[in-house]
């Protein structure tokens, strides 16, 4: 993360599924949108009593607006930077991305994304999590009907290469 880097927007409850075969795997965390990278952290410092009142407050705020360019207080760059050190959270640079879109699906919103990392391509889907079941695995029950409109319009605006 770059020093003049600013957080866009900062969803939590973010449920990310690999689009790959024989994939069935899922996995929570929360989606960062910097003025230059598109951020998943599933390895946080953050702590479980912060998360849990927070998660109620977005709730509520998606019942007012579905738009997913919302921030959170108590979370900021530098323990965004903290997270990052953290190798198992994904750092995407606007440029790696090779398709950005989203769909409304019956259950709720979602972000499609293609990019590279490695050289390989990588293909995710995202949604955001109202209730989960945690037996006999984490899993989502719940999702909300998110808007990633502007989140893939302003990624799309920055890219050198457009997708």
């Amino acid at each position: 993360m770059d020093s003049d880097e600013k957080i866009q927007a900062h969803v939590i409850s973010v449920w990310r599924e690999s689009k790959k075969i024989f994939s069935i795997l899922g996995t929570e965390g929360m989606l960062f949108l910097t003025n230059r990278h598109l951020m998943f952290v599933n390895k946080t410092e953050a702590k479980l009593r912060w998360w849990a009142a927070v998660a109620q407050r977005q709730v509520l705020t998606f019942m007012k607006s579905n738009s997913v360019m919302i921030r959170h207080d108590g979370y900021d760059e530098k323990k965004l930077e903290i997270d990052l050190e953290n190798k198992k959270n994904m750092v995407i640079s606007f440029d790696d991305i090779l398709k950005i879109s989203h769909e409304n699906k019956v259950w709720g919103g979602v972000l499609n994304l293609e990019f590279i990392k490695n050289g390989k391509k990588e293909k995710y889907e995202f949604s955001v999590v109202q209730d989960w079941v945690k037996y006999p695995k984490k899993a989502p029950m719940k999702y909300i009907k998110a808007d990633w409109s502007e989140l893939v319009q302003y990624v799309k605006d920055r890219q050198k290469i457009t997708t």
